[in-house]
């Protein structure tokens, strides 16, 4: 019987010493199943909920007219929040965002904020004066490993599922009636996390495996292969050449990913 976090990790690292894995993964593998529905809130402009084995995120988009940035006058803006319900996991308190929220929020929106996923050019209404303002509220149903991942997926599909609603001839917004034009999506950028446990690299790592590791980096990549976005999370460091490892599992861990977009 194996009791306590440390022992948990004894057992992990000895099943990897014969390229296993607990759950009877391997090492890269992500769980399964891996589902996108699209559409799952009547109140958003768009969303999408992703499954990631028993990890399910639940992202929405919503849209408001805002004044931009005096820097960037022809261009709308967009923000991410991450709401983590007591319900999707004993680890979660209720109240404000936690430092763990906040730090989801920020790495999906990097992801997309720096690919340049959204034309934000397109999003302008009257240069200088008026602009969409787009919305990605994340909300975690159940926690089972592998947030970031999840939610980055869950944003981007809720994007490309999102229809702006009609801006009447006065300015105001009709919430009821949703137009044909999508969110202006012009890049694909899908985030891959990798953990590390002792020296073995896991894709997907499930939630008991997270509470043991040593260190995780997410990496996001667009269609080309590019890398947008790194987030390095953990106590501990790691190498150049496991960095150069990551990238390049996640390059193409990212591409299977891609693929239940759609």
């Amino acid at each position: 019987m194996i009791v306590g976090k440390e022992d948990f990790r004894k057992y992990v690292l000895s099943l990897s010493e014969k390229g296993k894995r607990v759950d009877g993964r391997g090492f890269l593998d992500y769980r399964q199943p891996i589902k996108i529905e699209y559409g799952v809130s009547k109140n958003a402009e768009g969303s999408a909920a992703v499954t990631i084995g028993k990890t399910r995120v639940i992202c929405g988009v919503k849209t408001e007219i805002g004044t931009p940035y005096p820097d960037r006058p022809d261009e709308g803006t967009m923000i991410v929040t991450a709401e983590f319900a007591a319900i999707a996991s004993p680890d979660f308190d209720p109240g404000a965002p936690g430092e763990k929220s906040i730090e989801l929020a920020r790495i999906v929106d990097r992801g997309i904020r720096e690919s340049g996923a959204i034309d934000t050019k397109k999003l302008c209404v009257t240069e200088g004066e008026k602009v969409w303002l787009v919305f990605l509220d994340i909300y975690i149903q159940n926690h089972d490993g592998n947030l970031i991942d999840a939610a980055a997926l869950a944003a981007l599909a809720a994007l490309k599922n999102a229809k702006f609603p009609k801006l009447n001839e006065d300015g105001t917004i009709d919430y009821h009636e949703h137009t044909d034009t999508p969110i202006p999506i012009v890049k694909l950028p899908v985030a891959c996390t990798i953990t590390k446990i002792g020296k073995n690299l896991f894709a997907d790592a499930n939630v008991d495996e997270e509470k043991i590791s040593d260190a995780r980096i997410t990496i996001t990549t667009d269609e080309n292969g590019t890398i947008n976005a790194i987030q390095k999370g953990g106590e501990d460091g790691m190498t150049q050449e496991e960095i150069a490892k990551c990238a390049e599992i996640a390059t193409e861990k990212a591409k299977e990913l891609r693929k239940y977009l759609g």
